[in-house]
């Protein structure tokens, strides 16, 4: 796998990517991803690599970036917002499709971890131009999962802050900063135990308004996965999940259109699973997009009992 450093403008604002290729990426342009990074997530995480280096295998290019205020990205510090992220995706997929390597009718995109994988979804509802999405332990309501971390009390005590930083605000007082990880989410123990970006925690902003609270409330890739359909849909979730509960990957796979497929990764966790089973997911992941991006020359649609299916057909070139 090859990359090079890139950069877009992202209204107005400077997005650096980093772009992955195929070592020999033979004749004509590639099918291309487009990945945002999950929760707090940056581009350069090795985390995301192997998952780049199965699709660059597969003949892939790969596109991740840095969200604005994030990384190497410019833009204020440490602004997380849902709405300005999906803004980035959108751009990076008009962005991608300018380049010479890359093929502008064969884009798809793959996000993981929280709002990384809820982010895919969210994007390819918007964006018609995007021919498959693969979503890996994706959040489907921002508020049910700020909840779910905290218990009653201290839920309806988060409620009370919301509402006092509101008021606050409105009424031209300075509203509170967070840490994002501490009071915005509430991380679980194998979460302050695990390792998986400690590569790029020192990073990731310790500061963040408490309003972005309020913003991923309001996100729900719910409400718009059955936008995606008739384009594909992958969700990878985690039985028992403690991060990211397991019941929001089977709501987004049951509410999503056809085509779709679910795969749930067991006698694992959260974090644990991007070790544990990366191996026989990516196949999988690869193989639903070969079958679902128009990598082929034809693409055949059949429907029995009221389920459609797409299947893209190589035909060989003539001796």
């Amino acid at each position: 796998m090859k990359q090079k450093d890139l950069t877009f403008v992202s209204e107005g604002v400077r997005v650096r990517g980093i772009l992955r290729l195929p070592d020999d990426p033979g004749a004509g342009s590639l099918p291309a991803l487009v990945q945002g990074p999950g929760w707090l997530g940056l581009k350069d995480s090795k985390l995301y690599v192997r998952y780049h280096e199965a699709f660059t295998s597969a003949g892939y290019a790969v596109f991740i970036f840095d969200y604005r205020g994030f990384g190497d990205s410019e833009g204020d510090r440490g602004i997380l917002l849902p709405s300005m992220q999906l803004e980035d995706l959108v751009n990076a997929v008009t962005y991608v499709g300018t380049l010479t390597e890359i093929d502008a009718d064969r884009i798809g995109v793959f996000g993981t971890g929280g709002t990384g994988g809820g982010n895919a979804i969210m994007l390819a509802a918007a964006d018609r131009r995007v021919k498959c999405a693969v979503a890996q332990v994706p959040v489907a309501d921002g508020e049910d999962w700020l909840h779910r971390m905290r218990r009653e009390y201290e839920w309806y005590e988060f409620l009370a802050r919301l509402d006092v930083d509101r008021v606050t605000r409105v009424t031209g007082g300075e509203g509170e900063m967070v840490h994002p990880r501490e009071e915005i989410m509430v991380p679980t123990p194998e979460r302050r135990a695990t390792k998986v970006k400690s590569d790029v925690d020192d990073r990731i902003p310790s500061s963040v308004p408490l309003r972005c609270a309020e913003a991923i409330m309001a996100y729900k890739p719910i409400d718009v996965v059955d936008r995606i359909s008739p384009r594909a849909l992958l969700v990878v979730g985690v039985e028992a999940d403690a991060t990211t509960p397991t019941d929001h990957s089977v709501a987004l796979y049951e509410a999503a259109g056809n085509p779709k497929k679910l795969i749930m990764q067991r006698h694992t966790t959260h974090y644990a699973a991007y070790d544990r089973y990366w191996n026989e997911v990516t196949p999988q992941m690869v193989a639903w997009l070969d079958s679902n991006m128009g990598r082929g020359d034809l693409v055949v649609r059949t429907k029995l009992d009221n389920t459609e299916r797409h299947q893209s057909v190589v035909v060989s070139a003539p001796d």
